[in-house]
């Protein structure tokens, strides 16, 4: 996890004890800050934001993979694990079951420098979030037991197995470390680390590694939100003031490297579909003065449609659907990063020649101003949408402060990155890339070694070895720990929530369009930002079968270029006013969306009008879209979770339902399409009869009202789409697809279930909170937390017009397939039987809360709008629902889960390794699985 990126506009406050007042001010926004430090060097940041009843805290550990000792890989990620099971005041599994049942939000991270724990919930939980953060911080290591140790283990290599071993290219960071750094370099091994590393740990370990890290002097805290800030400090110093210091941890210092050759790498990667390369060069660590020009290099190489790279390698040779170049700057050292995934069976030696020469390109042509001034005018709106939420504002704050010794060090990256001149770019470029020696990975789909860069030497790769069955991974949390509890001058029991906050919906205004198109708008002048969107009905839901992907693809092309504006031309007119204009087809709409600086809304408005009713209908852009859509696809294919959702929904849907494919179509149906069906879509779909106007942000209605009024869209009818409710006549069938060495199987569980225009479609979505809803249901909370078979399992049903199915759905390691699926469909079963009073308050007050924080940023507000538009709700409808939740009873409950949620109704879907698990799943006593190819047509046997 690499949160440094995260940008934002912040700075805090005031010190205790050494007080320092301080503010920052960048045009029309000013934040003020407080900092103190307490006597166990805790450093502590506050942040007052009332715009909304919730508050985020924020505990960063200068402690990340690159404290861990060879043999130990992995550790600080697997500890960050650890910290989240249990702790002296706080109740085994309280952290992840309990924060979600006070509407709050909670995780963690880890990266090569750090380890950030964090929190959101409502203001009346504050003390709560408190007395867990700090009991974890201070006061875990004592309850920590073999077997809880052991537990945790198969969770995390469940994760690595669902992140690196069960991905395409995931062996890709290993590779370029090992042979980037040198052995011993803090960053020569990934964050995650190796399997026989992490099953190697012992509880010494665990022991020794909190003593040596987890000081409160090795850390910072930061808490930003609906606070008052004399009483948080009261607070902080009871809660946090208790915590030891621990040792010194020096500060790391800059460790760049030096290659001394070029080092070309390959692998033939079961997972890919794909041939990859990626050329990385070592360059400069965070905060050291030619990081900036770096970033600013990053997007001109590749960032635009006018940038060399991208000209060269997408546009002309067409080797790719795009390409990407960033520099990446960590603690002790940074890279510089090409990276293009090619089109299937393309050699990679053209891709590398494609490099040298847009690279070629780059120097003879120097760098145009107006591409600087384009970067520095993203930069800008980049920076106000990074406080659009308090947890953003933490992130920014706490990494600045303990990285950077400034938590408002965000105003100094903003000048440095606006002071990057064409020199300074040129200076760094020929420093660090032109010339220099790189690691290069030619990744390729297994037996195609032929599409590699010649000479490259085959890459060193750990596997893990799948087996049906291993004993030593069935284990348990055990018993708690027994313990002499750490004396406190506290009461450090949990304290009681504080006065309940009460839900605040933002005021909604709307209007209508002589031409039929409706408007729904939110004022929040917080920021000098807007957010805005056209909506139209209909998405893939109005494609052809046969055409399945053409509103997708019309999507894609809206934006390249206008009548007026060639594609180049439209991005650098967007641009240059620090806006984002896009386009996307959903199941059931197309949105057309914008972000813009309050100043630029009428100039960001008057390009999207271009976009909407000016199509270029560019030949060359559809076809290299076209060919995108494809290379993506085919992609699609190296994934098991892609392939058992796309499956999933055929099944659901069946062939003659268009939701029964994908919205990016299938390989035949996109390969069908041509520029003239896009036409036709366009011409018979889009109407503002069907469409809605959305806008949140720091503009008025007038302003708004006006800019509608030039629109000049002319009306016309357009006929929306029907399809029968699927039959279900598939109840009870067991579906198996082979993914030969697939280190997990994938599980979908579901049927059709309820619309979202069904008055009881909120009343399910409450039902089944308690199932599947994050990390505080069922499902997460038995086959994560108790059984260590997978990194998350959830349910849900999405909110659509149409009819939407119940999903239940988790990832898990291969050998623990069997007994998942017989957790999964006994849960289900037993369900409402099980249901109770209990259930019935937790589930109350769990959605109750989340609700404060519903509507904290733009692009929630914007959320709000869309469902009062789309399924016709009431502007206060939150309270009308909170109204409904509450009246529920016992028995509304267990009825909707016997009529929506019948297990006996259900299909179960299975991805994972044939070899191993198929007959594993055969003893799950629904008869034998049929079998089905990845595009989920059935096998003979």
């Amino acid at each position: 996890m690499k949160l440094t990126n995260i940008l934002s506009f912040i700075a805090i406050m005031s010190m205790l004890g050494c007080s320092t007042k301080e503010s920052m001010e960048s045009k029309e926004f000013k934040i003020e800050y407080e900092k103190f430090t307490l006597d166990n060097g805790l450093e502590v940041v506050l942040h007052e934001d009332h715009s909304d009843p919730i508050v985020a805290v924020a505990t960063l550990m200068h402690v990340g993979s690159n404290r861990e000792k060879p043999g130990r890989t992995g550790f600080a990620h697997f500890f960050e694990h650890m910290s989240f099971n249990d702790s002296e005041n706080v109740p085994r599994g309280a952290n992840r079951k309990l924060i979600p049942e006070w509407g709050g939000s909670r995780n963690g991270g880890t990266w090569s420098d750090g380890t950030i724990y964090y929190e959101v919930v409502p203001k009346d939980a504050f003390d709560k979030i408190l007395w867990i953060d700090s009991d974890r911080f201070g006061y875990m290591i004592n309850t920590v037991t073999e077997d809880a140790l052991e537990a945790e283990k198969q969770v995390v290599k469940n994760e690595k197995r669902q992140r690196v071993d069960n991905a395409p290219y995931g062996y890709t960071d290993e590779v370029i470390r090992k042979n980037l750094y040198p052995d011993g370099h803090p960053y020569s091994w990934t964050v995650i680390g190796s399997l026989p590393d992490l099953q190697a740990a012992t509880l010494e370990d665990v022991k020794e590694f909190y003593e040596q890290y987890y000081g409160a002097g090795n850390a910072t805290l930061v808490i930003a939100g609906d606070i008052d800030p004399t009483a948080t400090k009261e607070k902080v110093q009871r809660w946090f003031g208790e915590i030891r210091k621990g040792p010194e941890v020096e500060k790391p210092q800059p460790q760049p490297v030096n290659l001394e050759e070029t080092w070309s790498l390959f692998f033939e990667d079961n997972f890919a579909k794909l041939p990859e390369l990626r050329m990385v060069y070592p360059t400069v660590e965070d905060y050291h003065e030619d990081m900036y020009a770096l970033n600013v290099l990053g997007q001109l190489l590749s960032g635009s449609k006018k940038a060399p790279l991208y000209q060269i390698i997408v546009e002309e040779e067409k080797l790719a659907p795009n390409v990407s170049t960033y520099q990446n700057s960590n603690e002790v050292a940074g890279e510089f990063v090409f990276r293009i995934r090619a089109n299937a069976d393309t050699d990679l030696d053209r891709v590398k020649a494609a490099v040298e020469a847009g690279l070629a390109r780059f120097e003879e042509k120097g760098i145009d101003e107006k591409d600087l001034q384009r970067i520095k005018a993203e930069l800008e709106t980049n920076l106000y949408q990074g406080v659009s939420t308090v947890l953003n504002k933490a992130f920014q704050l706490v990494i600045d402060n303990e990285f950077g010794g400034d938590p408002s060090y965000i105003t100094t990256t903003a000048k440095q990155t606006q002071a990057v001149t064409a020199e300074d770019v040129m200076r760094v470029y020929n420093k660090y890339i032109k010339g220099q020696n790189y690691v290069m990975t030619s990744f390729v789909p297994a037996g195609q070694k032929d599409l590699i860069v010649e000479g490259a030497q085959e890459a060193e790769v750990w596997e893990e070895e799948i087996m049906a069955d291993v004993a030593a991974e069935n284990v348990s949390r055990g018993e708690v720990a027994e313990y002499e509890k750490t004396p406190s001058e506290y009461d450090r029991s949990e304290p009681e929530f504080g006065e309940l906050p009460l839900l605040k919906s933002p005021i909604v205004w709307s209007d209508n369009l002589n031409n039929g198109m409706m408007v729904f708008g939110i004022e929040n002048t917080e920021l000098p930002l807007v957010y805005f969107d056209v909506t139209l009905k209909g998405g893939h839901y109005h494609d052809p079968i046969e055409k399945a992907g053409a509103a997708s693809l019309l999507a894609g092309l809206m934006t390249e270029g206008t009548v007026t504006k060639t594609p180049a031309e439209l991005e650098e007119a967007i641009g240059l006013l620090g806006a984002s204009i896009d386009v996307r087809s959903g199941a059931e709409e197309i949105t057309i969306s914008a972000s813009c600086l309050t100043r630029n809304f009428d100039e960001t408005f008057a390009l999207v009008k271009e976009v909407i009713l000016e199509p270029r209908w560019d030949k060359k852009e559809f076809d290299r879209l076209k060919q995108s859509r494809i290379t993506q696809l085919k992609g699609r294919e190296a994934s098991p979770t892609a392939i058992a959702s796309t499956v999933f929904n055929k099944l659901l849907y069946g062939e003659d339902h268009i939701l029964g494919y994908s919205t990016l179509g299938t390989l035949e149906t996109v390969k069908s399409i041509t520029l003239d069906d896009l036409k036709d879509y366009y011409g018979s779909n889009f109407s503002p009869a069907i469409a809605s106007f959305h806008v949140a942000g720091n503009v008025n209605k007038n302003q708004v009202m006006e800019q509608l009024q030039k629109l000049n869209w002319e009306s016309k009818d357009v006929q929306i789409a029907f399809y029968p409710e699927p039959k279900n006549e598939i109840a009870g069938n067991l579906y198996f697809i082979d993914f030969s060495g697939a280190k997990q199987s994938v599980i979908y569980v579901g049927k059709q279930a309820i619309s979202g225009v069904n008055p009881a479609y909120n009343e399910l979505t409450y039902a089944n909170e308690k199932l599947g809803g994050g990390s505080s249901g069922q499902l997460f909370q038995t086959l994560r937390i108790e059984k260590g078979y997978t990194y998350g399992a959830y349910s849900y049903i999405p909110q659509r017009t149409s009819i939407a199915p119940f999903t239940a759905t988790t990832s898990v390691r291969a050998n623990a397939t069997l007994p998942s699926l017989e957790i999964m469909k006994d849960m289900i079963a037993n369900y409402g039987v099980n249901f109770s009073e209990e259930d019935v308050e937790v589930t109350k007050t769990k959605v109750l809360k989340a609700n404060t924080r519903a509507f904290e940023s733009l692009g929630a507000k914007l959320n709000m709008l869309h469902e009062i538009s789309t399924f016709g709700k009431a502007p206060d409808f939150m309270e009308k629902e909170q109204a409904e939740l509450t009246a529920m009873t016992l028995e509304d409950y267990k009825q909707l889960i016997a009529e929506y949620m019948d297990e006996g109704e259900m299909i179960y879907l299975v991805v994972g390794d044939g070899e191993t698990q198929l007959d594993e799943v055969r003893k799950l006593g629904m008869g034998d699985p049929i079998i089905l190819d990845i595009k989920g047509q059935p096998i003979a046997q």
